[in-house]
């Protein structure tokens, strides 16, 4: 029974040693650091609330091989982060880009907190101008 509960546990440890990737490693340090830019700022989209430097999915896996091909090609940063919209949608990306549907997003809170600021002050400004009630009628 120890031998079944040693192989087993010896079988575990092994199988999750091979799920980690080491990741790639650039002889350029400026490559480097830019790849591991690029793959902490992309969300793995099986996780969905880690980056997938962290996660150790298949698909985690398979993004960061892409991500290092595409920057050994010469793509820009953008060329790669539009590849990543293009095939998974804005979420992809950690921080979405700025364009006119996230400019919304950005702009929304703001205009609310103004709206909800100008009708406290009406509401204000409108008690302000009630006669007060006179306590002298008992």
């Amino acid at each position: 029974m120890k031998r079944l509960v040693a192989v087993i546990a010896t079988l575990l440890l092994v199988s999750s040693a091979f799920a980690i990737d080491d990741g790639v490693r650039f002889d350029d340090p400026e490559m480097q650091a830019r790849y591991e830019k690029l793959i902490s700022e992309v969300r793995c989209l099986q996780c969905q609330n880690q980056s997938i430097k962290d996660s150790n999915v298949s698909l985690a896996a398979d993004l960061r091989r892409e991500i290092a091909r595409m920057i050994t090609e010469g793509q820009t940063d953008e060329d790669i982060a539009e590849f990543l919209v293009v095939r998974y949608g804005e979420f992809a990306l950690y921080s979405p880009r700025k364009t006119g549907k996230t400019l919304i997003l950005w702009l929304v809170p703001f205009l609310l907190v103004l709206f909800g600021g100008y009708a406290l002050m009406r509401v204000l400004k409108h008690r302000m101008s009630l006669p007060m009630d006179s306590d002298t009628e008992q």
